[in-house]
């Protein structure tokens, strides 16, 4: 998605375009699947590079502002194709980067095993990803497949980037922290219902989400090109919508919300990196966003 989304002072009069989700690989792969007389084709990267061509010749050659944003996996798909559009309109425009709920962590669920971790082996895998991923992430890792986790792309990725998540994503909470797998008995089925269900030690596990993810962002932390927004609502996706991006009760930390914190990071107007006390300290968690209405 090229520019934010809704209204602020900051961004109210960009022009906003957004890449319909079809792949099902953040626009990376590229890859055919035969499966006896069927053949799948993946085709995710030609599938942006193709958006782009048109995109360059309706402005975008032109633009002089430009952010490239995304929500869960059009999240995760900023940070392969980032560096990439900034060089592309390097020189000419400012390029930037928000990843929205897209900061898929590298963690172990609560039984002790890992899930993540072969589903994004195989996903990488099947869809012939590997050859569009960072290079320089490639060529710190044995394992290919890592680099389709943010917490080690990031790393290699020149352009200035801003990280919106909560530090309970959903997402990963229902699907990779606490996946069906590891509670075959529903144990935990009130409380990714409803967060005011759990039960103490059930928050205390939890934490572990938190930690995980404050782990994960520890080595850019003062980071002077980089901007973050991590509260402790349970959400996932907060920059698509009017509720949450930049309304009157929309989730704020210290006093900012997220258009503006973005918006402080983007035009470099000082520090914008906010992360939020341990929940349920946060009163302004009022607009919760589903875990179903997106996915990877």
């Amino acid at each position: 998605m090229m520019n934010p989304t809704s209204a602020s002072a900051d961004f109210y009069n960009w022009n906003r375009v957004k890449l319909r989700y079809c792949d099902g690989g953040s626009f990376a792969g590229d890859s055919e699947f035969t499966n006896g007389s069927s053949v799948i084709y993946m085709r995710g990267q030609r599938i942006w590079d193709a958006i782009i061509a048109d995109l360059l010749t309706k402005g975008l050659a032109k633009a002089k502002k430009v952010l490239l944003s995304g929500c869960s996996a059009g999240g995760l798909a900023t940070f392969f194709h980032c560096d990439d559009l900034g060089e592309l309109l390097g020189g000419v425009a400012t390029v930037k980067c928000m990843s929205d709920a897209g900061f898929f962590l590298d963690v172990d669920d609560i039984s002790g095993n890992n899930s993540i971790r072969p589903f994004f082996s195989s996903l990488v895998a099947l869809q012939g990803a590997e050859k569009n991923l960072n290079k320089d992430c490639l060529n710190s890792t044995l394992s290919p497949y890592l680099c389709f986790f943010p917490q080690y792309a990031l790393q290699n990725i020149k352009t200035p980037y801003f990280i919106l998540n909560s530090a309970y994503d959903v997402y990963q909470f229902h699907h990779i922290f606490v996946p069906p797998s590891s509670d075959p008995r529903g144990h935990w089925s009130r409380c990714k219902a409803d967060p005011s269900a759990c039960s103490t030690s059930q928050i205390a596990t939890l934490q572990g989400l938190r930690s995980a993810m404050l782990t994960a962002l520890k080595p850019f932390e003062g980071e002077p090109e980089m901007g973050m927004f991590i509260n402790s609502c349970f959400a996932h996706c907060q920059s698509e919508l009017q509720d949450t991006w930049f309304a009157p009760n929309s989730p704020t930390l210290d006093n900012e919300t997220i258009a503006e914190l973005v918006g402080d990071w983007y035009f470099e107007r000082g520090a914008a990196q906010e992360i939020d006390c341990a929940y349920p300290c946060d009163s302004t968690c009022h607009n919760i966003i589903p875990s179903n209405q997106v996915g990877i």
